[in-house]
């Protein structure tokens, strides 16, 4: 009696390209990343959708586990620029795990339709703006008092909440609130939010494997070629004009608005 062959896995049954389409989107992801201060998942889970077949739920598990690497690299090159207010991603920091709770919350008790069409508009309203006002370069840190304290918090406490109720956060709301809020500089921005994101990818990252929605080998791939190419978008972040830099972020901006939008008409046609 002979034994049936070993059926491959899924990975094994689509060989080195199945690999080959993790790094590709990490190496995308870790551009974006360097270059605009942001996690790239806004662009990594479509990718990895399209590209290599996963759901939804393991797609951003494994791009907030890629991104763990990638932010540290990003976050240390900005800082030994000095491009990073660390007191500032502090308060940042503090209001996105607090958030972050509070947007699980109301996952789970409100109707988000409304909320996801506000959120789409503030997200244009933000690459309106960046089209229109060209940020500087030669801004410094903040000057922290009381009220510029709670309002770094609150700029966190949005963007845990909105993470927590669209999937969607980090850079592509912190970089344009501390650039058009508190008149930080692109670097700098882009810097303290890539500071600000490592704890909350790690803490999301922790659950996400304990609930068995990441496979670490994926991540890894992704992660290492994210890490890598993040420098090479440190170094574009750092020679590009500052408009230019304001005109693609914002271009960036409306692509994630438009994903956005995608998803809110999905699930309008699914109610």
């Amino acid at each position: 009696m002979t034994t049936p062959p070993a059926t491959p896995s899924d990975e094994q049954a689509r060989g080195g390209r199945y690999w080959f389409w993790l790094a590709t989107v990490g190496v995308i992801g870790g551009v974006l990343s360097g270059a605009f201060g942001v996690g790239g998942g806004i662009i990594m889970v479509p990718l990895l959708i399209f590209l290599t077949g996963m759901d939804q739920r393991r797609a951003s598990a494994t791009s907030l586990a890629a991104i763990v690497p990638t932010a540290i690299a990003g976050a240390t090159t900005y800082f030994a620029n000095g491009q990073v207010d660390v007191l500032a991603a502090l308060f940042v920091a503090v209001g996105g795990v607090v958030g972050s709770y509070l947007g699980a919350m109301l996952l789970r008790r409100i109707s988000l339709t409304w909320l996801r069409w506000m959120f789409i508009a503030v997200m244009l309203i933000a690459a309106v703006r960046l089209f229109l006002v060209v940020p500087t370069r030669d801004q410094g840190m903040l000057d922290l008092d009381v009220w510029t304290a709670i309002a770094l918090t609150g700029l966190g406490l949005v963007m845990g909440i909105a993470s927590g109720l669209f999937g969607v956060g980090g850079g592509i709301i912190a970089v344009p609130g501390l650039m058009a809020l508190f008149g930080m500089g692109d670097l700098i921005a882009k810097g303290t939010s890539l500071l600000v994101m490592i704890p909350t990818a790690i803490s999301g990252t922790v659950a996400n494997s304990r609930g068995g929605l990441v496979k670490l080998s994926e991540a890894a791939v992704v992660g290492v070629a994210a890490t890598v190419a993040s420098f090479g978008g440190v170094a574009l972040a750092f020679v590009m004009p500052p408009a230019l830099a304001s005109y693609l972020f914002a271009a960036l901006i409306v692509f994630a608005a438009v994903q956005l939008a995608i998803r809110a008409v999905r699930a309008q046609r699914k109610g």
